[in-house]
């Protein structure tokens, strides 16, 4: 079966050569995600860490719907954040979005900078 993209208006269209997402066989690779608004293409939040998780997650959640999936069907989740200082906020508003029965494996990395200068970026793994 043939890798087959994913694409959705609902979340911001890529900044560079990549797909928001893949779909190979039955597993969905969703590129990592920053706090832009769909519509217009602005960075959410001001610098507000929490703002800006949110509309990360939000811009999962409507890549992984175009894909036919929820965040229930998400299996990994790669977390880059700016300071690691951020964590807390970060990891309490991550795990709104997920219940213990079914929070997917993940990992946290601080790096130096991430797109646009943004706090925080996700990428998952999901599968049908």
């Amino acid at each position: 079966m043939p890798n087959s993209v994913v694409y959705s208006a609902q979340a911001p269209a890529p900044i560079g050569p990549y797909s928001q997402a893949v779909q190979a066989g039955n597993t969905v690779y969703v590129s990592g995600q920053i706090a832009l608004d769909s519509e217009t293409g602005q960075l959410v939040g001001g610098g507000d860490v929490a703002q800006e998780t949110h509309q990360v997650m939000r811009n999962l959640q409507a890549v992984l719907q175009a894909a036919g999936l929820t965040l229930r069907d998400v299996v990994k989740c790669s977390i880059f954040v700016k300071d690691l200082g951020n964590f807390g906020v970060i990891n309490d508003i991550y795990g709104s979005y997920f219940t213990a029965d079914y929070a997917p494996a993940r990992e946290t990395v601080e790096v130096s900078r991430l797109p646009k200068d943004v706090q925080v970026e996700i990428s998952c793994i999901a599968v049908k």
